[in-house]
């Protein structure tokens, strides 16, 4: 059964698409194969890796702060629950519940991520612009903001980078793991039976195809056209600044990234909920005085 599942989560991992430091997700492919021959952790590492995941931080009044660490994934799944990663799915309840919530005056995302699958990320990335227009919306690499974390981190109102980190790591990809020569060592011959001219393309049991390598070309070159339109979007700026420039793929220390204007401040997470709860306070005595304004002219005429 455990053995099911974990073919089942090989196939998930090396058929998707990746805005994720290469790194992180080679770590995550051995921990794949080292489950799936049959390995597994103790209880001793299970409880070590668990006692290692950050903490997450606590709001001021009026300032809601969301963590967004670790691999970021469409839906919560075992690669996430042992690295303390972010599901797209469950974070955009939570950005939703505190868009929507009038006690809280401002949101920071603070993020610490080498980012992830791009699964859900386009849309999670449309619904912070969107929420700029309902409240200021700050984002904080703390200290790593790269693939898919700092396409999400760039929708924010503001972006901050603390001292010591990293933005950037702009791109895409897919991998292919071909096994075949491993099973023809082992004396093992698969044969796929299947119905589609390219249902079985991609399979690990035989080399990648000409026609199969440009189809995973062509996917990977339409995500990496979302993340740079998005991105674009978000900072405001140019598609092909973003593509000739920003890193093409590396990610960039603080001082480069607000050179290049990737972010617009180096901070620390502490001063971006300072600056988050002194907008708020703004935007409270704006109304106020809107809306003291507003009364007058209605019972004075003025």
């Amino acid at each position: 059964m455990a053995e099911l599942l974990y073919a089942h989560l090989a196939a998930f991992f090396y058929s998707e698409v990746w805005a994720v430091q290469l790194p992180k997700l080679e770590a995550m492919r051995a921990a794949l194969e080292f489950l799936r021959t049959g390995n597994r952790y103790s209880a001793e590492e299970v409880a070590s890796i668990m006692a290692a995941r950050p903490a997450q931080a606590q709001p001021l009044p009026s300032v809601a702060v969301l963590p967004l660490y670790g691999v970021i994934s469409h839906r919560a799944n075992l690669v996430n629950g042992a690295s303390g990663g972010t599901s797209v799915q469950q974070f955009t309840k939570v950005f939703r519940q505190a868009a929507a919530d009038p006690s809280i005056g401002a949101i920071v995302l603070d993020v610490d991520s080498p980012g992830g699958s791009v699964s859900g990320v386009p849309e999670l990335a449309a619904e912070i612009r969107a929420a700029r227009a309902q409240k200021p919306i700050l984002a904080v690499a703390n200290s790593l903001a790269a693939s898919a974390a700092y396409w999400l981190g760039a929708q924010a109102s503001e972006s901050y980078v603390i001292p010591s980190g990293e933005v950037g790591s702009i791109g895409v990809y897919a991998m292919h793991q071909d096994e075949s020569g491993f099973y023809d060592k082992a004396g093992v011959k698969t044969t796929l039976v299947s119905a589609g001219k390219y249902k079985t393309e991609g399979s690990p049991f035989e080399p990648l195809s000409e026609d199969g390598r440009d189809y995973l070309q062509g996917r990977v070159d339409d995500y990496y056209s979302m993340f740079v339109r998005d991105v674009a979007e978000g900072r405001g700026v140019e598609a092909d600044l973003v593509r000739s420039g920003w890193g093409e793929g590396r990610v960039l220390g603080a001082q480069q990234a607000k050179a290049e204007g990737m972010v617009d401040d180096i901070a620390t997470l502490d001063e971006v909920i300072q600056r988050a709860g002194r907008l708020v306070r703004d935007n409270a005595r704006l109304k106020g005085e809107l809306e003291l304004r507003q009364y007058q002219a209605k019972r004075f005429g003025s």
